[in-house]
């Protein structure tokens, strides 16, 4: 039997080093699901529950494994859901090739069942490559620039391929006029800076005396090089959230995450600096960058589209993040003052202890920055950490340290909900030898989480590994959500908008397989966390958290305090609890010492705390 068009893209995935494709089956897709059947399951077709799911864990395993995701999809309603995770992968700027199935050629244009005008529907998603395959010699030159695309490009790219097309016997392009020939190499390239550029940048940190660095996750590679910069530069360093991995927190002066789900610090140091150098980052929230005019830049990046969007940098250099550090540093000086990094040090230390002030406040169950802040610890070295958007994300942005070799990810500028669970099944299948955890809030859960936590148990015993622990945040509201209307809009919550029903996420857990675990008291957290870590497969462990921490920003004042009070005295249906709780964890940042106040043996305020 010849080789089909099927039978041939598969073969080219492999040629490229594609060892799955996170998919799920359809008609449209039929001739594919023959050829793999044909093909020994190479690569591995991994089944999610929803291509959006598909979608999201062919991102996680990008970002977590530095290569290509491919996901596949059917016609029609499967290439619509894959949308939401093509979209993430966009605006993170990561390399996926979607699959896409399309009614029979026939069909096209006769109003025929699940024809979706794909090429309008993908046009802005995959903006960077989007091609049909109508006849056999099309290939490979499609699926070779749709790969090499998404890889340049950072980018997601799409191939759609009819039906009928799929099985038709396939021959290569001929050595003739109108065939594209093609090659399957892709040699390792580096994108330099100017030696003027290098100049000029250098010129502006040189003369700086407070220099705030701004990371993302374009230096992720550049981890030695960026904290040679700023110790030669005696600077501090912020991190945006997918930055959060580029760096250590252990390092005295990485002040942690910027922005709304930053930190003190980070906004301290860039409301003072006299100098800002970013790195890899195209951090969207300028308000938190120096006044305009404050401070003098410098932006590092391997995009040229990319640069100067956020700040009037001085100098845009253009290269990758790793070899243009290493081109500027020996044209850097050694600052002589170091009192501007002393202080950034002095205020990290300060920060932290406000930190674990605000984590031991009592709550009503739990404290939802105590069930993060005792997570950090536990983590080991290597471990990979997902989080999903919400409220849960304050808490990994702010109580999660950051050492050794972890990783972590979220969903940075689409903020979409549910990600976490398929973005950490597609680590899992990225470093199957790795822990992961992913931190999720119940909305997350209830959206998409539960039913992909029946991946998790479908493919629990392919991952050498067995650590996949799944903590979900239970406090019963759309949290970030509701303090977004109290703090922006005024607001007081909405009830029927916010209130989610509880749900045993253990329970359900359990039914399926897995290890499930539900913790009810403060001082129970700690114990379920490391269960579920020593746990033989995967597991989840659902916190009952209070709704009424409120995730402050770190430029909140008593005035922003107070306007917020006054929204919820509206007539918010939770106030008595919220503004006890914001009260206390405000106050956590004038106390010169511990909290006086612990959670009791109940989990409940005493009192005195009332009081």
């Amino acid at each position: 039997m010849g080789q089909k068009v099927s039978d041939f893209i598969l073969a080219r995935l492999r040629a490229w080093d594609v060892e799955q494709v996170f998919g799920y089956p359809g008609d449209g897709i039929n001739g594919l699901l023959a050829a793999w059947e044909r093909a020994d399951n190479q690569p591995r077709f991994i089944q999610s529950r929803h291509e959006e799911m598909s979608a999201f864990e062919a991102v996680g395993y990008a970002k977590f494994s530095g290569r290509l995701g491919v996901c596949a999809a059917t016609s029609g309603p499967g290439a619509v859901h894959l949308l939401n995770g093509l979209y993430d992968a966009k605006l993170d700027h990561v390399p996926v090739v979607a699959i896409v199935g399309q009614t029979h050629r026939s069909a096209m244009g006769g109003a025929y069942q699940q024809e979706v005008d794909l090429h309008t529907l993908f046009k802005d998603v995959a903006s960077d490559f989007l091609e049909t395959v109508n006849v056999p010699e099309q290939l490979p030159n499609v699926l070779d620039r749709a790969i090499r695309t998404a890889y340049a490009r950072r980018a997601p790219t799409a191939v759609i391929i009819p039906g009928d097309v799929q099985d038709l016997d396939y021959s290569p392009p001929g050595h003739a006029f109108k065939m594209v020939p093609s090659s399957l190499d892709r040699s390792g390239w580096q994108a330099v800076p100017s030696d003027e550029s290098l100049h000029r940048a250098a010129e502006v940190l040189n003369a700086g005396e407070k220099v705030a660095i701004l990371v993302g996750q374009g230096a992720a590679g550049a981890r030695a090089e960026t904290e040679e910069v700023a110790e030669v530069l005696a600077a501090g360093v912020a991190k945006a959230l997918l930055g959060k991995d580029a760096l250590s927190d252990e390092l005295p002066y990485v002040t942690g995450s910027i922005g709304l789900l930053g930190t003190r610090p980070s906004y301290e140091m860039m409301r003072d600096c006299d100098t800002l150098l970013t790195i890899g980052s195209n951090f969207p929230y300028s308000q938190f960058l120096p006044e305009y005019g404050q401070a003098r830049g410098v932006q590092i990046d391997i995009d040229p589209r990319m640069v100067g969007l956020r700040y009037p940098y001085e100098v845009n250099v253009i290269g990758d993040a790793r070899a243009t550090l290493q081109r500027l540093l020996p044209l850097l000086r050694r600052k002589d003052r170091r009192g501007w990094q002393d202080g950034i040090c002095a205020a990290v230390e300060r920060w932290d202890e406000v930190m674990a002030r605000r984590a031991a406040v009592s709550a009503d169950p739990i404290n939802p920055e105590h069930v993060a802040r005792a997570l950090s610890p536990l983590l080991p070295d290597n471990a990979i950490l997902t989080s999903d958007s919400g409220s849960v994300a304050n808490w990994y942005a702010r109580h999660i340290t950051m050492r050794g070799t972890m990783r972590g990810s979220l969903s940075g500028t689409l903020a979409t909900m549910g990600c976490g669970v398929p973005y950490a099944i597609g680590a899992k299948f990225a470093h199957p030898n790795r822990p992961v955890v992913a931190l999720v809030g119940d909305g997350a859960m209830q959206m998409n989480g539960m039913a992909e936590l029946i991946t998790a148990a479908k493919y629990r015993a392919q991952w050498d590994d067995p650590r996949l622990v799944f903590g979900v945040w239970n406090n019963h509201d759309l949290n970030q959500v509701t303090w977004e209307m109290r703090a922006m809009s005024g607001s007081p919550q909405f009830l029927p908008s916010q209130e989610l029903p509880d749900v045993s996420y253990a329970a359900f857990a359990r039914q399926i397989g897995l290890t499930g675990i539900r913790v009810e008291k403060p001082e129970h957290v700690e114990g379920a966390w490391r269960q579920a870590l020593a746990a033989e497969g995967p597991a989840v462990v659902e916190f009952v958290t209070d709704p009424a921490v409120p995730p402050i920003p770190p430029h909140a004042d008593w005035d922003q305090v107070e306007a917020t009070a006054s929204s919820i005295l509206k007539g918010d249906t939770d106030r008595g609890a919220v503004l006890r709780q914001g009260i206390k964890a405000k106050v956590q940042d004038f106390l010169p010492g511990g909290p006086k106040r612990q959670q009791g043996s109940s989990g409940r305020e005493s009192r005195e705390d009332e009081e």
